[in-house]
């Protein structure tokens, strides 16, 4: 294989190319070496140092050769002078590139990892900003040597012209050769074929088929052909996800190759994650003191302890350099730091909570592996700048990067972005990594997901978030974990590190730095829960019956086969709610019909002999999925959400009905579909299910699936009569049923006050429901108040006949309901329906938290109370 020289004023900006180089391929690119600057700060070049690089290289390249690569003026002559230097036996081994510096070194070295001889590589280089001009419309006029485009540059000929969007045209193929082969290649990966997943392509038919020709053109563009051994040929294809790319292949390995590329394309071209089996995920870890029991923190919901900030960092700007060489060690050390104790995390993750959740940790590990940001951090300090202060730079404007694009998923990455950032900024500061920091109750900006799932259960007794509702990823990650979280307190949150904080999470309620008899109040109700709750886990299989012996069941939430054992190990009587677009939301592409009958039924396996209710996809502007992006508009929560998605195109749905129908022959499923507003929704519901049930094969839905429909919007729940007429039962979902009767956005923390679900114009659309479904169709509920143990008797006296809770409250609310009567039940939410408002509903069920005078008792003895006066 050939080996480059790459020669410039700056060592920085060298070693910076070479890395960009580097990581774009991988290890198996050629060997590359650097002559540059006058030592590691000042600008110039050296003849003798570009002489001793070609040596190295020459020598690294076993007689293939050495091509050269320059930025500007000296650098041209101290190149040349060193040719002159060296023995002409090497000279003659060396070509001296115009080529542009960055794209010509990336070029050159996929053509080297795919086999190209010399006097290929050093033409692909030449041609190599070619994409660049053609994307940006620039006439490619200036360099003789860059074909125009729709030219196929093939490494063994030199280039030939070939036809636009015409394959089988190119004078490449020869008709009188061999047959001609064809396939296929989607591009499946959401970013389409940029440098890296293009280098492998170049790298893969390279690999297989050297003595082979291969074109590939972009169908849905026209663009091409162009060589397959060309990365400036295959950069210009312009091939974004959902393109079509058509691979021809003549010669004597054309099937073998094709082949090759099929299984990369299948890939993403290395740009997709392994679609492992959700169910391989492991069990999770089990508490000694009560088998099976999931581990996790209190689940009290409740906290008290000294203040431990993680939001407090000293200003990086502020941070000394110590010379170039010492800060891009420390940079170095820190990266690779961070990235072990992410590989860590992803490990424990995956023991303990599955394998979803391990791959934010993953994820993050490869963020602080990616070349060009840690180029430009290096360029930086080469400038001058502190390990820390360029780091926080350069994260800075990465994040802001992801902040202004469209697509609502990679908005989300900025705070990816931002967590792996700050915890390389402390490795670099000496400060604690967030999830060892002191025992007491946390207090961040916000919550994310990564830290959420590092937090030392054991020690973290509570969180309090300044930003964030507690509806966000990180949120319900740690409350499933029984983590307390106090979220979006704002300037409240802004309390001294060691000041004891005591706060109760199902109130609302924060008091700082409390009186004794307030400390002692809280430690009183902190372990008046945990007594509650360990003679609730005692009880947990315990079947939930009132005291007029009326059974309610109570199911759990699922996101996860972790979850879903979690449920299954707290007395569960089965999913209430199979969140779909969460089991998939780390995909890429959608999931073929068979993964998901291999997800499904390990669901199915791990509540048997209880039923599992999946809902269909449910993607939105708040919940986007990769391979069902959500189309935004001025008001995405009114647009095409739910069962509307799919209007217009219903395969992806039809896949998964498909899935359920062939499930629901061994296991007893439920079927619910999200955001349905009219009778024709129902029907059109029904009649896809129907053509789905045909293409498993059946003559109709399994007679043991019973269909249902979530009541999310006012119109269903006001039609709920006729909507029901062919159900077997209906789910309300109070989140959003509050945020679409009170017109207030669930997920904006300014708009909480109207976005109460306890607001009595919401629960008197519960009680409608209740009351008007046809006999024979049950009435679950499945939002967040269903987790509430202080909430389930007014739930069960509005009509509901079961309720699906996450999955470490189905204990205490199991407990809960069996304190009372349903007819005391009953005559609580008579009274709540005739409040004045949501808070008097608080008051009445004793969850209202004084700003002043004499502090309440416990919320649930309260609530408690509550019922006995309604005896």
């Amino acid at each position: 294989m050939i080996s480059l020289v790459v020669v410039s004023h700056s060592r920085s900006l060298a070693r910076a190319v070479v890395a960009l180089a580097r990581g774009t391929l991988g290890a198996d690119g050629p060997h590359l070496e650097v002559a540059a600057g006058l030592d590691e700060e000042t600008l110039g070049t050296d003849a003798t140092a570009v002489a001793e690089a070609v040596v190295r290289a020459d020598a690294a390249s076993q007689g293939d050769g050495v091509l050269v690569l320059l930025d500007l003026g000296s650098a041209v002559l101290s190149a040349e002078m060193a040719l002159e230097l060296v023995d002409p036996q090497v000279a003659a081994r060396v070509v001296l590139s115009s080529a542009p510096l960055v794209e010509g070194v990336v070029a050159a070295s996929a053509s080297a990892a795919a086999g190209a001889d010399l006097q290929t590589c050093a033409r692909e280089a030449e041609v190599a900003q070619r994409a660049k001009v053609e994307h940006l419309g620039h006439p490619a006029g200036a360099d003789r040597q860059t074909p125009p485009a729709g030219v196929a540059v093939h490494p063994r000929q030199g280039p030939r012209s070939g036809t636009v969007g015409q394959p089988g045209t190119s004078p490449l193929l020869d008709p009188a050769g061999p047959p001609v082969r064809t396939v296929e290649l989607p591009v499946l990966a959401e970013h389409g074929l940029h440098a890296r997943p293009a280098a492998r392509l170049v790298a893969r038919a390279g690999e297989v088929a050297p003595d082979t020709t291969v074109l590939v053109h972009n169908r849905t563009s026209g663009r091409g052909p162009v060589d397959a051994l060309s990365l400036s040929g295959v950069a210009t294809l312009d091939a974004r996800q959902g393109h079509v790319l058509v691979a021809q292949a003549q010669g004597p390995r054309a099937e073998e190759v094709l082949a090759a590329l099929v299984e990369l394309a299948a890939e993403g071209f290395g740009d997709l994650p392994p679609a492992e089996p959700l169910a391989e995920d492991p069990p999770v870890l089990s508490v000694a003191a009560e088998p099976g029991i999931p581990v996790t923190g209190s689940g009290l919901e409740a906290a008290v302890g000294p203040v431990v900030r993680l939001d407090v960092l000293p200003d990086p700007r502020a941070v000394p350099a110590e010379g170039a060489e010492r800060e891009r060690d420390r940079l170095r050390g820190a990266v690779d730091a961070a990235v072990a104790r992410l590989e860590e995390l992803a490990h424990r993750a995956l023991d303990a909570v599955g394998r979803g959740e391990a791959e934010v940790f993953t994820a993050q590990a490869t963020l602080l592996r990616d070349p060009e940001i840690a180029a430009s951090a290096t360029a930086r300090v080469d400038a001058g700048s502190s390990a820390a202060a360029a780091w926080s730079e350069v994260v800075d404007e990465a994040a802001a990067r992801f902040e202004e694009l469209d697509d609502p998923y990679q908005r989300e990455r900025a705070l990816d972005v931002r967590s792996v950032g700050e915890r390389v900024l402390r490795e670099l500061l000496g400060l604690a990594e967030p999830e060892v920091a002191g025992e007491g109750v946390l207090v961040v900006d916000e919550l994310d997901p990564g830290l959420a799932l590092a937090l030392d259960a054991a020690r973290v007794r509570g969180v309090i978030t300044r930003r964030g509702g507690s509806t966000g990823h990180g949120v319900l990650i740690a409350s499933a974990r029984g983590i307390p979280v106090l979220t979006g307190l704002g300037e409240r949150a802004d309390v001294a590190d060691g000041t004891v904080v005591a706060f109760d999470q199902r109130t609302g309620r924060l008091d700082v730095d409390p009186a004794p008899e307030v400390r002692a109040e809280f430690e009183e109700l902190v372990a008046r829960r945990r007594a509650e709750r360990e003679r609730a886990l005692r009880d947990a299989h315990v079947p939930a019956l009132t005291r007029d012996h009326v059974r309610v069941r109570v199911k759990a939430n699922v996101a996860s086969l972790a979850v879903a054992r979690a449920g299954a190990c707290h007395g569960a009587d089965g999913a209430g709610l199979v969140r779909t677009e969460a089991v998939f939301a780390r995909w890429r592409q959608a999931p073929t019909v068979e993964q998901q009958v291999e997800v499904y039924a390990a669901l199915a396996d791990v509540f048997d002999p209880h039923d599992v209710t999946i809902r269909t996809w449910d993607a939105g502007a708040d919940k986007p999925l990769a391979f069902l992006p959500a189309e935004e508009g001025p008001n995405p929560f009114l647009g095409a959400r739910g069962l509307r998605a799919f209007a217009a195109d219903p395969a992806l749905l039809l896949d998964q009905l498909e899935a359920v129908c062939r499930v629901a022959l061994d296991h007893p499923l439920r079927l619910l579909f999200p955001m349905v507003s009219t009778a024709d929704d129902v029907h059109v519901a029904r009649s896809l299910l129907d053509r789905a049930a045909r293409r498993a094969g059946l003559p109709g839905p399994p007679s043991g699936l019973r269909v249902g429909i979530m009541v999310e919007v006012p119109a269903a729940a006001l039609r709920i009569g006729t909507l029901a007429q062919e159900l077997d039962f209906v789910s309300v979902g109070s989140n959003d049923l509050a945020q679409y009767v009170l017109a207030a956005e669930r997920g904006n923390p300014a708009l909480a006050p109207w976005s109460d679900p306890l607001e009595p114009a919401v629960l008197q659309l519960v009680r409608h429901v209740a009351d008007h479904v046809p006999a024979g169709v049950g009435v679950s509920l499945c939002g967040a108040v269903a987790s509430d143990p202080d909430l389930t008797g007014l739930l069960v006296g509005l009509g509901v006949d079961e309720l699906s809770a996450t999955a470490s409250a189905v204990p205490m609310v199991k407990r809960a309901l069996r304190a009372g009567s349903t007819g005391q039940y009953r005559e609580l939410a008579d009274r709540a329906l005739a409040a004045r408002g949501a808070q008097e509903v608080r008051e009445l069920l004793g969850l209202a938290a004084p700003e002043d005078g004499p502090r309440r008792k416990s919320a649930a003895l309260s609530a408690r109370r509550a019922a006995g006066t309604a005896r």
